[in-house]
């Protein structure tokens, strides 16, 4: 005997988007809320693909307004290396004494055999 067809309900709808949001794989999700990826990808596309969507939003939202206040530096540099292209610039350099350029150094291998 089948199964009964699946009927979505607002709060299925919303207890699957609010983890899509957080960001549970879709096999995990379908185990939490007791369904078949099969019938999870079937009857809650939209939930799934708006989800992850939605909470990237809210975290925009939010890291501008720590970065506009100017109460979050750290905010402000994320914010622009993420959305402005900024980006760090690291230059190590290595010099010898004085100054001068560092030359490899030299390497001797010598090879013997064993004694026998």
């Amino acid at each position: 005997m089948p199964r009964p067809r699946h009927q979505p309900t607002d709060k299925t709808r919303a207890e699957v988007q609010a983890y899509a949001m957080v960001g549970v794989p879709h096999h995990d999700l379908a185990r939490l809320v007791q369904l078949s990826i099969k019938t999870l990808l079937k009857y809650y596309r939209d939930e799934l693909d708006t989800g992850k969507a939605r909470a990237t939003a809210q975290v925009g939202r939010s890291l501008f307004r720590m970065a506009t206040t100017g109460n979050n530096v750290a905010a402000a540099i994320f914010w622009m290396k993420a959305q402005a292209g900024w980006r760090e610039k690291q230059l190590i350099e290595h010099t010898g004494a004085d100054g001068d350029p560092l030359n490899p150094p030299d390497v001797h291998v010598t090879f013997t055999t064993p004694k026998g």
